[in-house]
């Protein structure tokens, strides 16, 4: 036999060699040992018997991983919550001031005639923003009452959903709260309606233009500051209180409205008569839909014959 031949027989032992290791392996019991089985049948009638000895009151040790699942959220303290308000208000009010200082210093070095129309005589750009802020905070006021109808319905769903339409429901508030303030307050500068701050504050006060309805819209944004104020004390004061208070935003939007419409002085302008009833519809129109809503949820179903 050459050298050739003789290593060909050796790698077809080898391989025969490999081959009958790797049966053999394969060969071998897959389940443990009898004697493993009864081991562990043991150690688990053991730890049975353990349990059932313990008293019942007694409360089972829970994995770690199952306690981490199981733990409570834990609901947002009184501070926090008091934290949260005071933030907003602080970044309110500082807003405020940022807009009162840019309208009196700023203003006036860019825009020739501004520092007469606010410093002269007869300064007329306190009228002129006290009439801006107010269709802003009413336009607020609109897209508020808009997103809070809007959380149980298909509308909230078009987008990020419900806690995206709360956090711009109470934003909207807040901030049509602090532009009608803005309104109020900016007419102390003004020199021909000559009002104090005790005619702009208390309802119905003032006797210089249209007592009435400057009145019904004092009304209205007191009761929707109260409004805005009740997310945060939903807590203490509770659900159903919390419900009545949401309830009135109706009414206290139909006076700003009233408000808007009759005592605005820019009503008789054709774009701003529209935007009145444009926005007065909607909350119209969405209102009868969340009715319609609630109505659909409540009711039971329907019980369908099986022969019809």
């Amino acid at each position: 036999m050459s050298t050739s031949d003789q290593d060909k027989a050796a790698r077809l032992a080898a391989i025969r060699a490999q081959n009958a290791a790797k049966k053999a392996q394969s060969a071998e019991p897959v389940s443990p040992a009898p004697q493993d089985k009864a081991a562990r049948l043991a150690a688990i009638r053991a730890q049975n018997a353990a349990q059932k000895s313990e008293p019942v009151t007694a409360p089972a040790v829970a994995a770690p991983a199952m306690v981490k699942q199981a733990a409570p959220v834990a609901a947002p303290s009184a501070d926090e919550l008091i934290e949260d308000a005071s933030a907003s208000l602080m970044s309110l009010l500082l807003a405020l001031i940022i807009g009162i200082v840019a309208a009196v210093l700023v203003l006036p070095r860019w825009i020739p005639g501004l520092s007469s129309s606010l410093l002269g005589a007869q300064p007329k750009a306190f009228w002129y923003l006290s009439r801006s802020s107010g269709l802003v905070a009413y336009s607020l006021v609109w897209l508020s009452m808009l997103f809070g109808l809007s959380l149980t319905g298909k509308v909230a769903r078009l987008w990020n959903g419900g806690p995206t339409m709360l956090d711009l429901h109470q934003h909207a508030s807040i901030l049509g709260i602090g532009f009608g303030l803005f309104h109020t307050v900016i007419l102390l500068g003004d020199g021909y309606s000559n009002y104090i701050l005790k005619q702009l504050l208390v309802p119905f006060a003032s006797s210089q233009y249209k007592p009435l309805w400057v009145g019904l819209g004092q009304v209205g944004l007191y009761g929707l500051a109260i409004v805005t104020v009740s997310f945060w004390l939903k807590r203490w004061i509770g659900r159903n209180a919390w419900r009545i208070i949401h309830y009135a935003s109706f009414g206290l939007f139909l006076l700003v409205l009233a408000h808007g419409i009759f005592s605005g002085s820019d009503t008789s302008m054709p774009l701003v008569t529209l935007w009145y009833w444009a926005t007065g519809a909607s909350v119209v129109f969405m209102t009868i839909y969340r009715v319609l809503i609630m109505r659909r949820k409540a009711l039971p179903p329907v019980a369908v014959s099986p022969h019809a």
